[in-house]
Protein backbone atom coordinates (compact mmCIF):
# COMPACT_ATOMS: atom_id res chain seq x y z
CA UNK A 1 0.00 0.00 0.00
CA UNK A 2 1.29 3.44 -1.07
CA UNK A 3 0.87 6.08 1.49
CA UNK A 4 2.99 9.20 -0.02
CA UNK A 5 1.42 12.69 -1.56
CA UNK A 6 4.72 13.47 -3.22
CA UNK A 7 5.41 16.32 -5.61
CA UNK A 8 4.67 14.80 -9.30
CA UNK A 9 3.99 15.97 -12.66
CA UNK A 10 -4.59 17.96 -15.78
CA UNK A 11 -6.37 17.72 -20.63
CA UNK A 12 -10.52 19.28 -25.89
CA UNK A 13 -13.38 17.75 -23.71
CA UNK A 14 -13.37 15.55 -21.04
CA UNK A 15 -11.37 12.09 -21.37
CA UNK A 16 -10.74 8.96 -19.11
CA UNK A 17 -7.46 7.30 -19.07
CA UNK A 18 -7.46 4.52 -16.63
CA UNK A 19 -8.39 6.12 -13.30
CA UNK A 20 -7.34 9.70 -14.52
CA UNK A 21 -10.18 12.25 -15.80
CA UNK A 22 -8.46 14.90 -18.37
CA UNK A 23 -10.09 18.14 -18.95
CA UNK A 24 -9.25 20.20 -21.94
CA UNK A 25 -5.48 20.07 -22.73
CA UNK A 26 -4.12 20.61 -19.42
CA UNK A 27 -5.90 19.61 -15.98
CA UNK A 28 -5.27 16.13 -14.95
CA UNK A 29 -7.71 14.90 -11.76
CA UNK A 30 -7.62 11.70 -9.79
CA UNK A 31 -9.66 10.80 -7.22
CA UNK A 32 -7.82 9.49 -3.98
CA UNK A 33 -9.33 7.49 -1.49
CA UNK A 34 -7.79 8.64 2.25
CA UNK A 35 -8.55 8.10 5.50
CA UNK A 36 -11.21 9.95 7.39
CA UNK A 37 -10.29 12.64 10.26
CA UNK A 38 -11.68 13.13 13.29
CA UNK A 39 -14.48 15.96 13.73
CA UNK A 40 -12.67 17.42 16.19
CA UNK A 41 -9.22 19.72 15.84
CA UNK A 42 -7.10 20.26 13.43
CA UNK A 43 -4.92 17.87 11.87
CA UNK A 44 -1.81 17.24 8.92
CA UNK A 45 -3.00 16.16 6.02
CA UNK A 46 -3.68 11.99 5.51
CA UNK A 47 -1.85 9.85 3.25
CA UNK A 48 -3.45 8.50 -0.23
CA UNK A 49 -4.49 5.13 -0.08
CA UNK A 50 -4.76 4.69 -3.83
CA UNK A 51 -7.30 5.84 -6.58
CA UNK A 52 -11.06 5.29 -6.99
CA UNK A 53 -11.51 3.37 -9.97
CA UNK A 54 -13.26 5.54 -12.79
CA UNK A 55 -15.61 4.66 -15.57
CA UNK A 56 -17.74 6.21 -17.99
CA UNK A 57 -21.35 6.55 -17.75
CA UNK A 58 -21.80 5.98 -21.86
CA UNK A 59 -20.12 2.45 -21.28
CA UNK A 60 -22.79 0.55 -19.13
CA UNK A 61 -26.03 2.11 -21.14
CA UNK A 62 -28.15 -0.76 -19.91
CA UNK A 63 -27.11 -0.83 -16.45
CA UNK A 64 -26.98 2.67 -15.35
CA UNK A 65 -30.21 5.09 -14.33
CA UNK A 66 -31.85 6.68 -16.80
CA UNK A 67 -31.00 10.24 -15.24
CA UNK A 68 -27.31 9.36 -15.23
CA UNK A 69 -27.17 8.78 -19.01
CA UNK A 70 -28.93 12.03 -19.36
CA UNK A 71 -25.71 13.57 -17.18
CA UNK A 72 -23.33 11.65 -18.67
CA UNK A 73 -19.70 12.20 -17.16
CA UNK A 74 -18.00 9.57 -15.11
CA UNK A 75 -18.86 7.22 -12.10
CA UNK A 76 -16.62 6.04 -9.04
CA UNK A 77 -17.96 3.53 -6.00
CA UNK A 78 -17.33 4.92 -2.62
CA UNK A 79 -18.45 3.82 0.93
CA UNK A 80 -20.85 5.38 3.52
CA UNK A 81 -18.78 7.72 5.28
CA UNK A 82 -15.50 7.17 3.25
CA UNK A 83 -13.03 10.51 2.90
CA UNK A 84 -11.62 11.32 -0.57
CA UNK A 85 -9.29 14.25 -1.90
CA UNK A 86 -8.75 15.73 -4.97
CA UNK A 87 -5.14 15.32 -6.96
CA UNK A 88 -4.61 17.72 -9.41
CA UNK A 89 -0.70 16.58 -10.31
CA UNK A 90 0.47 16.70 -13.73
CA UNK A 91 -1.66 19.68 -14.48
CA UNK A 92 0.99 21.67 -16.75
CA UNK A 93 -0.65 24.30 -18.23
CA UNK A 94 -2.85 27.17 -15.69
CA UNK A 95 -6.54 26.48 -15.44
CA UNK A 96 -8.66 27.60 -13.23
CA UNK A 97 -10.79 24.55 -11.57
CA UNK A 98 -14.57 25.10 -10.48
CA UNK A 99 -15.07 22.32 -7.65
CA UNK A 100 -18.85 21.60 -7.03
CA UNK A 101 -20.42 19.07 -4.25
CA UNK A 102 -23.81 18.98 -5.00
CA UNK A 103 -23.42 22.18 -7.30
CA UNK A 104 -22.34 24.06 -4.03
CA UNK A 105 -18.84 25.70 -5.04
CA UNK A 106 -16.39 23.96 -2.96
CA UNK A 107 -14.41 27.54 -2.83
CA UNK A 108 -17.08 30.08 -2.65
CA UNK A 109 -20.06 28.32 -1.02
CA UNK A 110 -22.17 29.97 -3.37
CA UNK A 111 -24.33 27.98 -6.05
CA UNK A 112 -22.87 26.98 -9.41
CA UNK A 113 -23.01 29.41 -11.80
CA UNK A 114 -21.00 27.80 -14.21
CA UNK A 115 -19.35 31.25 -14.86
CA UNK A 116 -15.57 32.07 -12.90
CA UNK A 117 -15.93 34.95 -10.50
CA UNK A 118 -13.41 36.76 -8.41
CA UNK A 119 -15.42 37.89 -5.60
CA UNK A 120 -15.53 35.96 -4.01
CA UNK A 121 -13.33 33.50 -5.91
CA UNK A 122 -15.05 30.39 -6.80
CA UNK A 123 -12.25 28.22 -8.36
CA UNK A 124 -8.80 26.88 -7.80
CA UNK A 125 -5.98 27.45 -9.74
CA UNK A 126 -3.88 25.13 -11.47
CA UNK A 127 -1.22 23.71 -11.24
CA UNK A 128 -0.43 26.29 -8.30
CA UNK A 129 -2.99 24.27 -6.44
CA UNK A 130 -1.70 20.64 -5.78
CA UNK A 131 -4.83 19.01 -4.55
CA UNK A 132 -8.18 19.54 -2.55
CA UNK A 133 -9.32 17.78 0.21
CA UNK A 134 -12.21 19.52 1.12
CA UNK A 135 -14.62 23.12 1.39
CA UNK A 136 -12.34 25.79 1.70
CA UNK A 137 -13.16 27.10 5.67
CA UNK A 138 -10.11 30.04 5.73
CA UNK A 139 -7.16 30.62 8.00
CA UNK A 140 -4.97 27.63 6.01
CA UNK A 141 -7.63 25.34 6.25
CA UNK A 142 -9.94 22.96 4.33
CA UNK A 143 -12.68 19.76 5.71
CA UNK A 144 -12.48 16.86 4.35
CA UNK A 145 -14.90 15.81 1.96
CA UNK A 146 -16.72 12.72 3.05
CA UNK A 147 -19.19 10.61 1.14
CA UNK A 148 -23.02 10.96 2.47
CA UNK A 149 -26.40 9.56 0.94
CA UNK A 150 -28.98 12.03 -0.53
CA UNK A 151 -32.44 12.48 1.71
CA UNK A 152 -30.80 12.74 5.13
CA UNK A 153 -29.64 16.74 4.80
CA UNK A 154 -26.22 15.77 5.91
CA UNK A 155 -24.47 16.93 2.59
CA UNK A 156 -23.31 20.20 1.90
CA UNK A 157 -25.80 20.77 -1.05
CA UNK A 158 -28.48 20.01 1.55
CA UNK A 159 -27.26 22.27 4.42
CA UNK A 160 -26.29 25.36 1.99
CA UNK A 161 -29.55 25.31 -0.50
CA UNK A 162 -31.81 23.40 1.71
CA UNK A 163 -32.74 20.94 -0.90
CA UNK A 164 -30.67 17.89 -2.18
CA UNK A 165 -31.28 16.71 -6.01
CA UNK A 166 -28.42 16.74 -7.43
CA UNK A 167 -25.65 15.08 -5.84
CA UNK A 168 -21.58 13.67 -6.88
CA UNK A 169 -19.31 16.04 -8.06
CA UNK A 170 -19.31 18.79 -10.65
CA UNK A 171 -15.46 19.97 -12.25
CA UNK A 172 -15.22 22.65 -14.59
CA UNK A 173 -12.02 23.71 -16.20
CA UNK A 174 -10.84 27.18 -17.86
CA UNK A 175 -7.67 27.31 -19.50
CA UNK A 176 -5.95 31.00 -19.90
CA UNK A 177 -7.15 33.14 -22.52
CA UNK A 178 -5.38 32.58 -26.18
CA UNK A 179 -3.37 35.79 -25.62
CA UNK A 180 -1.98 34.88 -22.14
CA UNK A 181 -1.53 31.80 -22.96
CA UNK A 182 0.84 32.55 -25.80
CA UNK A 183 2.53 34.53 -24.04
CA UNK A 184 2.82 31.87 -20.75
CA UNK A 185 4.61 29.32 -22.89
CA UNK A 186 7.05 31.76 -24.15
CA UNK A 187 8.06 32.75 -20.70
CA UNK A 188 8.21 29.32 -19.99
CA UNK A 189 10.65 28.35 -22.80
CA UNK A 190 12.64 31.21 -21.15
CA UNK A 191 12.76 29.83 -17.95
CA UNK A 192 13.60 26.62 -19.63
CA UNK A 193 16.40 27.96 -21.14
CA UNK A 194 17.73 29.42 -18.19
CA UNK A 195 17.58 26.82 -16.03
CA UNK A 196 20.23 23.90 -15.90
CA UNK A 197 17.90 20.35 -16.20
CA UNK A 198 18.22 18.86 -12.39
CA UNK A 199 19.71 15.49 -12.08
CA UNK A 200 17.64 12.19 -12.52
CA UNK A 201 16.15 11.64 -9.05
CA UNK A 202 17.37 14.61 -7.64
CA UNK A 203 14.32 16.65 -7.31
CA UNK A 204 10.33 15.63 -7.16
CA UNK A 205 8.65 16.60 -10.45
CA UNK A 206 4.92 17.89 -8.81
CA UNK A 207 2.36 16.35 -6.34
CA UNK A 208 1.25 12.53 -6.02
CA UNK A 209 0.92 9.13 -4.61
CA UNK A 210 0.30 5.82 -4.49
CA UNK A 211 -1.13 2.38 -4.02
CA UNK A 212 -0.57 -1.00 -5.88
CA UNK A 213 -3.25 -1.54 -8.61
CA UNK A 214 -5.84 -3.71 -7.58
CA UNK A 215 -6.03 -7.09 -9.20
CA UNK A 216 -8.09 -7.01 -12.20
CA UNK A 217 -12.25 -8.73 -11.50
CA UNK A 218 -13.93 -10.82 -13.83
CA UNK A 219 -16.39 -9.00 -14.67
CA UNK A 220 -20.08 -10.95 -13.57
CA UNK A 221 -23.17 -10.72 -15.76
CA UNK A 222 -24.87 -7.55 -15.23
CA UNK A 223 -28.17 -7.74 -13.73
CA UNK A 224 -31.07 -5.85 -15.06
CA UNK A 225 -31.05 -2.40 -15.18
CA UNK A 226 -32.92 -0.19 -12.64
CA UNK A 227 -35.08 2.82 -12.74
CA UNK A 228 -33.02 4.27 -10.27
CA UNK A 229 -29.86 3.93 -7.85
CA UNK A 230 -29.08 5.27 -4.54
CA UNK A 231 -27.46 8.12 -4.82
CA UNK A 232 -24.86 9.79 -3.02
CA UNK A 233 -22.89 13.20 -1.78
CA UNK A 234 -20.47 14.77 -0.10
CA UNK A 235 -20.47 16.18 3.61
CA UNK A 236 -17.62 17.27 5.58
CA UNK A 237 -15.52 15.52 8.10
CA UNK A 238 -12.78 17.02 10.34
CA UNK A 239 -10.37 19.96 9.62
CA UNK A 240 -6.58 19.79 8.75
CA UNK A 241 -4.26 22.09 7.22
CA UNK A 242 -4.48 22.87 3.80
CA UNK A 243 -4.79 26.70 1.83
CA UNK A 244 -6.72 27.49 -1.16
CA UNK A 245 -4.85 29.80 -3.25
CA UNK A 246 -5.71 33.26 -3.69
CA UNK A 247 -5.54 33.72 -7.75
CA UNK A 248 -2.72 36.05 -8.75
CA UNK A 249 -4.08 36.47 -12.51
CA UNK A 250 -6.42 39.66 -13.95
CA UNK A 251 -9.85 38.14 -14.24
CA UNK A 252 -9.32 38.75 -18.33
CA UNK A 253 -6.33 36.04 -18.41
CA UNK A 254 -8.93 33.32 -18.50
CA UNK A 255 -10.88 32.09 -21.44
CA UNK A 256 -14.38 32.88 -22.21
CA UNK A 257 -15.93 29.53 -22.22
CA UNK A 258 -14.74 26.71 -20.10
CA UNK A 259 -12.34 23.81 -22.24
CA UNK A 260 -14.64 20.93 -20.31
CA UNK A 261 -16.68 20.03 -17.54
CA UNK A 262 -17.98 16.89 -16.09
CA UNK A 263 -20.31 15.70 -13.84
CA UNK A 264 -19.07 13.10 -11.15
CA UNK A 265 -21.29 10.66 -10.01
CA UNK A 266 -20.83 8.55 -6.36
CA UNK A 267 -21.89 4.93 -6.40
CA UNK A 268 -22.73 2.89 -3.50
CA UNK A 269 -20.58 -0.48 -3.77
CA UNK A 270 -23.20 -2.43 -4.19
CA UNK A 271 -24.87 -0.19 -7.03
CA UNK A 272 -21.38 -0.41 -8.38
CA UNK A 273 -21.13 -3.85 -8.96
CA UNK A 274 -24.60 -4.14 -10.50
CA UNK A 275 -23.79 -1.43 -13.14
CA UNK A 276 -20.42 -2.42 -13.98
CA UNK A 277 -20.11 -6.41 -12.58
CA UNK A 278 -16.63 -5.15 -10.99
CA UNK A 279 -16.07 -5.11 -6.95
CA UNK A 280 -15.40 -2.05 -5.25
CA UNK A 281 -12.11 -1.95 -3.74
CA UNK A 282 -12.23 -2.83 0.26
CA UNK A 283 -13.09 -0.36 2.48
CA UNK A 284 -9.59 1.70 3.56
CA UNK A 285 -7.66 0.47 6.74
CA UNK A 286 -8.18 1.55 9.86
CA UNK A 287 -6.31 4.80 10.78
CA UNK A 288 -4.62 2.95 14.14
CA UNK A 289 -3.17 0.12 11.99
CA UNK A 290 -1.93 2.21 9.69
CA UNK A 291 -0.34 4.99 12.60
CA UNK A 292 1.02 1.69 13.97
CA UNK A 293 2.93 0.96 10.83
CA UNK A 294 4.63 4.30 10.68
CA UNK A 295 3.51 5.26 7.70
CA UNK A 296 3.57 9.25 6.69
CA UNK A 297 1.23 11.86 7.30
CA UNK A 298 2.11 15.02 5.45
CA UNK A 299 2.67 19.20 5.58
CA UNK A 300 2.43 21.31 2.79
CA UNK A 301 3.77 24.63 3.20
CA UNK A 302 3.95 27.55 0.61
CA UNK A 303 5.13 30.89 1.54
CA UNK A 304 4.50 32.55 -1.48
CA UNK A 305 0.86 31.87 -1.44
CA UNK A 306 -2.02 33.87 -0.20
CA UNK A 307 -4.47 32.04 1.35
CA UNK A 308 -8.23 32.79 0.27
CA UNK A 309 -10.45 33.43 3.51
CA UNK A 310 -13.49 31.80 4.70
CA UNK A 311 -16.08 31.20 2.36
CA UNK A 312 -18.90 32.63 4.33
CA UNK A 313 -22.17 29.98 2.97
CA UNK A 314 -19.74 27.16 4.42
CA UNK A 315 -19.21 28.29 7.75
CA UNK A 316 -21.92 26.52 9.13
CA UNK A 317 -21.84 23.27 7.83
CA UNK A 318 -21.92 20.78 10.37
CA UNK A 319 -19.82 17.48 10.23
CA UNK A 320 -21.25 14.46 8.81
CA UNK A 321 -21.26 12.83 12.63
CA UNK A 322 -23.96 15.16 13.41
CA UNK A 323 -26.01 13.52 11.12
CA UNK A 324 -24.96 10.02 11.29
CA UNK A 325 -24.16 9.54 14.83
CA UNK A 326 -20.30 9.51 16.51
CA UNK A 327 -17.62 7.78 14.82
CA UNK A 328 -16.33 5.02 17.38
CA UNK A 329 -13.15 3.71 15.46
CA UNK A 330 -10.17 4.66 17.78
CA UNK A 331 -8.00 7.48 16.71
CA UNK A 332 -4.55 6.84 16.92
CA UNK A 333 -2.79 10.32 15.57
CA UNK A 334 0.56 10.16 14.47
CA UNK A 335 3.86 11.05 16.02
CA UNK A 336 6.16 13.08 15.21
CA UNK A 337 8.43 11.51 12.75
CA UNK A 338 5.03 10.43 10.52
CA UNK A 339 4.02 13.75 9.86
CA UNK A 340 6.51 14.95 6.16
CA UNK A 341 6.66 18.59 5.56
CA UNK A 342 6.47 19.34 1.90
CA UNK A 343 6.85 22.74 -0.24
CA UNK A 344 8.94 25.24 1.33
CA UNK A 345 8.16 24.86 4.61
CA UNK A 346 11.56 25.71 6.78
CA UNK A 347 12.77 21.54 8.20
CA UNK A 348 12.87 21.87 11.95
CA UNK A 349 16.02 20.39 13.63
CA UNK A 350 18.84 21.59 10.89
CA UNK A 351 21.59 23.92 12.05
CA UNK A 352 21.95 27.26 11.62
CA UNK A 353 25.13 29.03 10.59
CA UNK A 354 26.78 31.25 12.21
CA UNK A 355 28.42 34.22 10.89
CA UNK A 356 30.42 37.89 11.10
CA UNK A 357 28.75 40.32 13.66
Amino acid sequence: MGAGRVADEATGGARVEGNMLLLGEGVRIRFIRTLRLPESGTHELPPGLGEFPLRRVEDYPDTVPPQWRAKGGVMLPVYLREAMWLSFGGSREPAALQVGVGKVCAVSGERWTGRLSRKPQNYVVLPRQPWLDGINSGDGTVRQFVAVPLGLGATVEGQVTGEETTGGVQLQAFALSPRELRKWREAERERALRVRPAAPGSAPAGFGYGAPPQAPMAAAPAPAPRASAPAMGLGVGGSMRQEVYQDDRKPAAWADSPAARVFVHLVTPPEWRRITGEDAPPSPVDRAAYTRAGLPWYDYYDETGADLPAAGPLGAVKPVGDWLGDDHTPWVPPVPGQVIPLGNAPRPGEPVQDGDW
